[in-house]
């Protein structure tokens, strides 16, 4: 008699069908992102439906505005996303790396692989690249102001804006080093780093600004001033105009004496609330949005203009713990605390023009907190934009080095020299892990490749070559994209930092191996 076992079928094919589509629908959101890979890498233009066009060279932005609708696929939209959070670079390259860890798991599916195997062998096969990544890193000090200005300018190399990144790179640098705190001196808050963008001039008008920027006109309401000397801040978050009821409710005034009760009454309130602010010798307010009622009236700025008060209002709420933190002073929150102690002291404040509009500038501030701005320019939208994107990265690039003072060749020579370290590794393992492992090492090999392809080189000669030369011990050997051949690429001075590498590698095969262990969507409506 036939035991029971024998008669059932289990039906292994959805869930092979199912990791198959996660699969290709997140390796074609992989090749779309790949062209877009290096220094000779092409350009999007993304247009969104409200009419708005983007052209961009930074894969988290691309990836960002796709309008992605399956499910596996999106897990590279937050890959992408979350490389951009740990490095701030490098965010198509580690998109590319897993598309071509996908690549490489569809062929080992196809061998009858169980996914568990495949995910166990590339969490080993990542922790060994960290490993190889460290070991081939070179240590580097924050005095050292030119290799991070190396690393900078490598990282805007692949930019739209790449023919400015000998004026963008240093101005990074400076900037994330004016911000560090010796206090911490492993950690930069970017959100020190203010960018202001202002259309008109081109990209190399762009400048470091020591002290403060507002993008915005000072009031010119009743010939208030516009240029004042010695100034003395105060940072307001009340308002100053007549006060209102909680609720809405209308008063009912029958008579012309009580109106002009009413009048007088409110004047002598804005009045009284100037004469405070006069008396601790402020003369520069700078007054917070206010959604409730009006922050200023016309009559409250005639009587600021009169009493020779600059006022820059409509401060937007989240910039006031940068403007307090740069003016060394305190929001003020009620007319009753207004102290002179509370103010923050400048030699100058005044208002420039800038291209089409005009901007209030704060410079000589006294005990300046550590935060810097960066007033960015350019002649239209599209290349302001890219322009900021671009910095952005150059910013997290350094702030990663400061973080992990390490660094390492660029030019696919690190993941070649992984590449080649993990296949001779594979071969010391046993059974299926050992397939796995090299099939990880030959999936590295796609930035080389791909960079050479982008750059119009032959893919294949030239990633034959450069295993050629690792294999003799030149490990800092990388393609050479500008003269179109392989070259030391330490000595071309294309570095990157050690974090950005070793991030995209373990968080693209972090993505890949969850991509791998679903086995089947279920919708919840």
């Amino acid at each position: 008699m036939i035991s029971g076992k024998t008669e059932t079928y289990v039906d292994n094919k959805r869930k092979d069908d199912v990791r198959q589509a996660n699969i290709m629908a997140a390796k074609a959101v992989a090749d779309a992102v790949r062209t877009s890979l290096g220094p000779r890498g092409m350009d999007k233009m993304l247009s969104t439906s409200s009419g708005e066009v983007i052209i961009t060279n930074d894969g988290a932005t691309i990836l960002l505005k796709m309008e992605v609708l399956q499910p596996a696929a999106k897990m590279l939209v937050e890959l992408s996303k979350s490389q951009d959070i740990v490095a701030g670079d490098g965010t198509t390259t580690v998109v590319v790396i897993a598309g071509a860890l996908l690549k490489q798991c569809i062929a080992l599916l196809g061998k009858g692989v169980h996914p568990t195997i495949i995910s166990d062998a590339f969490h080993r096969a990542s922790l060994k690249a960290v490993e190889v990544l460290t070991s081939m890193a070179i240590p580097v000090e924050l005095s050292d102001r030119e290799a991070l200005v190396k690393n900078a300018s490598t990282s805007l190399n692949s930019k739209v804006v790449s023919q400015y990144s000998s004026l963008l790179a240093p101005l990074a640098v400076d900037a994330v080093l004016n911000v560090v705190d010796p206090a911490r001196p492993d950690s930069v808050d970017l959100r020190d780093i203010k960018v202001i963008k202002k259309l008109g001039g081109t990209v190399d008008d762009t400048e470091m600004i020591k002290g403060l920027v507002f993008d915005k006109k000072a009031s010119h309401t009743a010939g208030g001033p516009t240029r004042v000397e010695n100034a003395k801040i105060g940072l307001i978050q009340f308002q100053i105009s007549p006060p209102k009821t909680d609720i809405e409710q209308n008063v009912i005034v029958s008579d012309y004496t009580q109106m002009d009760r009413i009048l007088k009454e409110e004047r002598n309130h804005i009045l009284g609330m100037i004469k405070k602010i006069k008396a601790t010798g402020c003369n520069v307010l700078l007054i917070q949005k206010s959604i409730l009622r009006d922050a200023v009236t016309e009559l409250s700025l005639h009587y600021l203009a009169k009493a020779k008060i600059l006022v820059v209002k409509d401060v937007e709420r989240d910039e006031i713990e940068f403007i307090s933190k740069t003016l060394n002073c305190l929001p003020i929150a009620n007319i009753e605390h207004f102290r002179a102690e509370k103010l923050g002291q400048a030699e100058l404040v005044e208002e420039v023009s800038v291209g089409d509009g005009r901007i209030v500038k704060i410079s000589g501030i006294k005990n300046m907190g550590r935060t810097t701005t960066i007033l960015v320019r350019g002649s239209n939208q599209l290349v302001l934009d890219e322009a900021e994107r671009s910095l952005h990265d150059a910013l997290c690039v350094v702030r990663c080095l400061v973080n992990k003072r390490f660094l390492i060749a660029g030019g696919g020579a690190p993941e070649i020299e992984v590449s080649r370290q993990l296949g001779a590794w594979a071969k010391t393992l046993q059974g299926m892990e050992s397939y796995c492992v090299r099939a990880f090492a030959e999936a590295l090999e796609v930035i080389p490749y791909t960079l050479a392809e982008n750059a119009g080189l032959n893919p294949i000669t030239i990633v034959t070559e450069l295993r050629n030369h690792h294999a003799n011990g030149e490990v800092n050997t990388g393609i050479n994209v500008r003269k179109g051949q392989i070259t030391n690429i330490l000595e071309e001075n294309v570095v990157q930092p050690l974090l950005v590498s070793t991030s995209a590698v373990s968080l693209a095969t972090e993505c890949v191996r969850m991509i791998l262990k679903i086995d089947d969507i279920v919708t919840v409506r």
